[in-house]
């Protein structure tokens, strides 16, 4: 069975509401900056920056006091229509589809987290065990990966399978960091994804710090 993954990016005015379309998606919705007042599933809430919430529902949005942008993640069966947010002083605007292979009969969990790098920083080669959405937040970063490099700037996504090994380089002057929601095996929560390629690298120090802020089983859409 097939499904997408998408990620937008939603801004809005103080106090505006976003209106999301219904349907059967799965939802993960990460604050750069400004305010979000939230009402989705059993959480209620406001969120400030740098903070994220998953919903398998619908979800009632508003900004706060300030303008307000976000990223939104919704994985959903391939081919779903686009899920723009609406509403007066909002505008939306989807940023990557990416397709997902996704088996029923296993269980996965969804992560949202975010990963920081110091000026020069790395990643040292490794794959992960799922695919996700990477969007760079501040900084610049180089993703080499199937003998490519491709450069990111701020708010500009990329896709990771998860079996292709990567290395990533952060800008040299300046730090860096991207937020992620990536779909892995169920078995993996609380766990690292990541796994190193080169045996040399496993004990090497790490300089990329990470901060999760969801980390939940997940039932595929219908």
């Amino acid at each position: 069975m097939n499904y997408q993954l998408c990620l937008y990016k939603d801004e809005a005015a103080p106090q505006a509401p976003l209106r999301l379309p219904t349907g059967a998606a799965i939802r993960a919705v990460y604050v750069i900056h400004g305010g979000l007042r939230v009402r989705a599933d059993a959480f209620e809430g406001v969120l400030g920056g740098n903070s994220a919430f998953y919903a398998a529902g619908d979800a009632q949005l508003s900004a706060g006091h300030l303008v307000t942008w976000v990223l939104r993640w919704e994985l959903a069966r391939a081919g779903a229509p686009d899920s723009l947010a609406s509403g007066e002083g909002v505008t939306s605007k989807k940023l990557l589809t990416a397709p997902m292979q996704l088996e029923t009969a296993k269980e996965y969990l969804l992560r949202c987290d975010r990963v920081d790098f110091p000026p020069d920083g790395e990643a040292l080669t490794h794959t992960h065990k799922g695919g996700g959405i990477r969007c760079l937040l501040a900084g610049g970063i180089d993703i080499h990966t199937n003998n490519t490099v491709h450069r990111y700037a701020p708010l500009e996504p990329w896709y990771e399978a998860g079996p292709d090994p990567v290395y990533a380089k952060a800008a040299p002057t300046m730090a860096s960091g991207f937020a992620r929601v990536m779909i892995l095996p169920r078995e993996l929560l609380g766990k690292s994804s990541i796994t190193y390629v080169k045996p040399e690298d496993i004990d090497k120090p790490k300089n990329q710090k990470y901060q999760v802020f969801i980390d939940t089983p997940i039932s595929l859409p219908a």
